[in-house]
Parts: C-alpha cells; sequence; structure tokens
C-alpha cells in the first residue's frame, strides 16, 4: 500500500537505572499512550526501522552500502555492522524491485548471526524485516517475537512485530505491538504506524494529523518524502486531487526520483484528468523502480486511453516478474492476483488468493481474492471475502467497487449503489473501473 520506510534515529530508552530515568520512561510512555488515544498509530505494510546496536545505530540511508560493505571486510567480525548491511540490502531491494537483493540480505545477516548467534536484537530485527519483505509473515512474526525477548527495549523489532501482525489479519494484537513502540520511541516510524492503524479502520482524520507528526519527527530525506507520498495519498482518498498535487510537486523538489511519490502525483493528475502527465510520471516511476503495483496502474491506464500496445508491454513485464515469483516459491502480491482476475484467468486468479491468504489475510487479499471469485462466477463466496475487506472500515473506493460489483451480480441494486457512490466519492480512483463504477451506478438509476 505505502513504500518502504527507514526510521529516523532517534534511540529508544533503555532500562532503568536510578530514579531520573525511571521517570523519564514513564513521561515517554504516557506520552506514546496519549497519541495513540487521540488518534495515532499507522503501520506502513513493509515498514520498518533500521536495527540499533547496543553501541548506538548503523543508520543505512539509501547509498551507504558501500560504506558498510568497507566496514564489514575491515572488521569482520561486526555483527552490527553484518546486520546493518543486511538491513540496508532489504531497503534497496524494496526501492528497487531486485529480488536477488534479499538473497544478499540474507547472506550478511545470517553472517551477523553466526558471528554472535544469541542476544542479536539487530540481526533478529533485520530477519523479520525481511521475511516481511519477502511476504513471508508467519516467518516475520518469529523472528520479531525472537527479536522482543533478546531486546525488550527495541521499537524497531516491535514495529516488525506489528507489521506481521496486521498482514496476518490480527489487527488488535497489532495495535499493542505499536503502542509499545510508541511508547518506547515516539518518533517518525512509530507515529506513522500509528496513523495506518487509523487509516485501516477508515479514520482518515487521524490518520493524517499522524502522519503530520511523523512528518514534523522526521530526520532524513527519505522520512520526509515518505510522509508526504502517505499524506497525499490520504489527500486522493479525501477527493482531493488538487491537494495531492501540489503536495506531491513540493516533495519531489527535494526528492525527484522519489518513485512513491511520482506515482502518487501520477494518480493526482489522473483524477484531475491529466492523462499524459498521469503516464509520463507513471513511466519515470517504473525507471526508478519497476514495481508490479506501478506497471499495472500504467498498464490498465494506457488501455483506457486505447495504446492497446503499450499496455501490454507492461503486462508482459508483469507476467515476467510473476513468473520468477512462482520460480521462487512465493506467494502472490495482490496485484498479481488483480491482474490475473482482470487481464487472465480468474480461476487462476482464485488459486494465487487461496494460497496467499493461508498466511496473509490481510483486508488487502481478502479483496483481491473476492474480486477473483466475482470474476470467476462465484459471487455468493465473493461477498463473504469482500464483507471481510471492508470489516475494518477501510475506505477504499477499489473495495468498495469490487463490493458493488458482487452485490450487482447477486440482484441486490441497492447495496450496490450504496457501495458504488461510496467509490465515487474518490472519481478518479483507478483507470478502468472508476468509469466502470460510474456507468453501472447509471445503470442503476435507470433501472430501478
Amino acid at each position: 500500500m505505502h513504500p518502504d520506510h527507514t526510521a529516523p534515529t532517534s534511540t529508544p530508552p533503555a532500562p532503568s537505572r536510578g530514579g531520573r530515568r525511571l521517570r523519564n520512561i514513564v513521561i515517554t510512555m504516557a506520552l506514546g499512550a496519549t497519541m495513540f488515544a487521540v488518534g495515532a498509530v499507522m503501520l506502513t505494510p513493509g515498514a520498518n526501522t533500521a536495527p540499533r546496536t547496543g553501541h548506538g545505530r548503523y543508520e543505512a540511508p539509501r547509498g551507504s552500502i558501500e560504506a558498510l560493505q568497507a566496514r564489514v571486510t575491515r572488521l569482520p567480525k561486526d555483527s552490527g555492522g553484518w546486520a546493518a548491511l543486511g538491513m540496508a540490502y532489504v531497503q534497496q531491494a524494496r526501492s528497487t524491485a531486485d529480488p536477488a537483493t534479499y538473497d544478499r540480505a540474507e547472506k550478511a545477516l545470517r553472517t551477523s548471526l553466526s558471528v554472535q548467534g544469541e542476544g542479536n536484537t539487530d540481526a533478529e530485527t533485520a530477519m523479520g524485516a525481511l521475511a516481511a519483505a519477502r511476504h513471508d509473515f508467519p516467518t516475520a512474526l518469529r523472528w520479531a517475537r525472537k527479536a522482543i525477548t533478546s531486546g525488550p527495549y527495541s521499537s524497531s523489532a516491535y514495529g516488525v512485530l506489528a507489521d506481521a501482525h496486521t498482514q496476518l489479519g490480527r489487527y488488535e494484537e497489532a495495535d499493542k505491538a505499536v503502542q509499545r513502540m510508541t511508547d518506547l520511541r515516539p518518533d517518525a516510524a512509530s507515529l506513522a504506524r500509528v496513523s495506518y492503524a487509523f487509516e485501516l479502520k477508515g479514520n482518515t482524520a487521524r490518520a493524517r494529523a499522524l502522519m503530520q507528526r511523523s512528518l514534523a519527527a522526521a530526520a532524513t530525506p527519505a522520512d520526509k518524502a515518505f510522509a508526504h507520498s502517505v499524506l497525499a495519498c490520504l489527500d486522493l482518498q479525501d477527493a482531493n486531487p488538487r491537494e495531492a498535487l501540489a503536495r506531491t510537486q513540493t516533495a519531489l523538489r527535494t526528492a525527484p526520483r522519489d518513485s512513491a511519490l511520482l506515482e502518487t502525483r501520477a494518480r493526482a493528475y489522473l483524477a484531475l484528468g491529466d492523462t499524459a502527465r498521469a503516464v509520463a510520471d507513471y513511466r519515470t516511476a517504473i525507471a526508478v523502480a519497476p514495481l508490479p503495483h506501478y506497471l499495472l496502474g500504467l498498464g490498465e491506464l494506457e488501455q483506457a486511453l486505447g495504446h492497446h500496445e503499450r499496455a501490454a508491454e507492461n503486462y508482459d513485464l508483469l507476467r515476467a516478474q510473476d513468473r520468477i515469483r512462482e520460480a521462487a516459491g512465493d506467494p502472490a502480491d495482490t496485484d498479481a492476483i488483480l491482474f490475473e482476475a482482470d487481464h487472465g484467468n480468474p480461476r487462476h486468479a482464485v488459486t494465487l488468493a487461496e494460497e496467499t491468504l493461508r498466511n496473509r489475510p490481510f483486508v488487502a487479499v481478502h479483496d483481491a481474492y473476492a474480486w477473483a471469485l466475482h470474476r470467476a462466477g462465484r459471487d455468493t463466496e465473493a461477498l463473504v471475502q469482500a464483507d471481510k475487506a471492508l470489516a475494518q472500515g477501510t475506505r477504499s473506493a477499489l473495495f468498495r467497487y469490487h463490493r458493488a460489483a458482487i452485490h450487482h451480480a447477486l440482484d441486490d441494486p441497492e447495496a450496490a449503489r450504496r457501495d458504488l457512490t461510496e467509490a465515487l466519492r474518490e472519481p478518479g480512483f483507478h483507470p478502468l473501473h472508476a468509469d466502470a463504477a460510474r456507468d453501472l451506478l447509471q445503470r442503476i438509476d435507470t433501472t430501478s
């Protein structure tokens, strides 16, 4: 849903060593609890924090891999250095869509664990982040729990725990993990997760307020770009594409190659009807990182514009990426499921969704499964999954459209009308389905 996030550099409280330190911890926990109560918790799927060592924190911003490689060459028994290098590779893989980089990350992290097998919170946290990046959330959960056991004051470990619980559909447990993360360190990373927890429940006002706090706490250009991208996405959800456009344009002045900002600006242009600029931004984002949702977004936009050969080029890239995924034995993401449902074999999309749902019962997977079932003609089953996708209160125009189409297929025009009305509050929510939603609503209104 949102791109990767590198946490700022604040340090979590250490164990108490006297009354003053204990008082500081109590104040921090009270602050975290207050922010959670007033609406402060987000979880960015795929968000994570870089590991911290006992002597401070190794930062792994984009571009620092060479320095970390040099460090472990000089100090091959430095477990923290290997852990930081592994996390840097995880971040690089997420921003470049290069799956081979995950293998380099795992090699570095396994080296760290071979140097220090017990109490290596850094490497354990990073292994959890790596598993989450690979969409292996049960494994991410196991590593996060191990990291919390060895480092109970590691906010980064609680961030990975929150991410895993969220994607496993354990939303109450995720909220508790985010609360603890915020108690330990109310920084940009924890505030981003607080924001997402409220976004997931449909409370975009609180999500926005907390993401603004995350932006204010951001200590790096990457943190700031991430926060601006999320805020612009919230603008789009609130049917304010001009604000989203203004925000992304401002942010891109200082981060002109940030692919998430480019993709979000493309969607803002699309919502405003400027398809030429939308296509240009999608292409630039893909040149930076050919992520599946960028390829799918551009392909469907080109299809909507009647540029079928150009659409096919993006779809061919998506199929090639999916063959690599299959060969690696990794589960399908929602983009792959939706692509197969709309542009491939819906029955195969159902199979993909069922495989993914076993280890990732997240709202977006329920939605993709619902759509695959609908496209395969299994609408009664589809409605069950569509209801699960919206059970948390998530404000998603696409989810609403999917359920509307299912309601219509089940001969429930009033329920379909309600969902279509909600979906079209965000009029440019999808290159193809937004027009389909308008057409369907018009047909319902004409025949009722």
